[in-house]
């Protein structure tokens, strides 16, 4: 999917933790006080520097509530923080104070606006898989990515007010 996509590619994020998903290793440094290596997803920078100098965008709402979980503080602050110097893009959707507009709706990714995967995880973190879905899909999808951009906010002011 992420080789073919033409304009965008949108992720929603809603769980609290994908520690097994990811670079467990990283988190485990995190999680020791260990200081961010310098090539901390050095891959995915690529990636995204390549998409985006291609003219293509790169973005995701994750929605989430206070106080952060300590998986999400090493999302944020090492994953997102680091991503974002690549030109990908982030927004938070807090939910601390109010009800959640996308409660029913899981994690996906979105390419350019029609073709959707349903991510799957694990209770613990893990990923359990992804099912990309029919092109008739696309359009419910799309209309939860504005729903939640319309109630998120950008990731740096959002940082700026709640880090630590």
């Amino acid at each position: 999917m992420f080789d073919g996509f033409r304009r965008e590619a949108f992720r929603l994020e809603t769980l609290d933790d994908y520690s097994r998903s990811g670079d467990v290793d990283a988190y485990r440094r995190f999680l020791d006080g260990e200081p961010m290596p310098a090539d901390y997803n050095a891959d995915w920078l690529d990636e995204v520097g390549a998409w985006k100098r291609s003219g293509r965008r790169i973005y995701r709402v994750h929605v989430l509530s206070r106080p952060l979980t300590p998986y999400l503080r090493f999302e944020l602050g090492w994953g997102y923080v680091t991503n974002a110097t690549a030109g990908e893009e982030f927004f938070i959707l807090d939910v601390t104070a109010r009800i959640n507009p996308l409660e029913k709706t899981g994690d996906f990714w979105l390419f350019d606006s029609t073709v959707a995967a349903s991510m799957r995880y694990t209770d613990d973190g893990g990923f359990a898989g992804a099912e990309v879905l029919s092109d008739a899909d696309g359009p419910e999808y799309a209309a939860h990515r504005d729903k939640a951009l319309a109630h998120a906010v950008p990731f740096a002011a959002w940082w700026a007010e709640h880090a630590g």
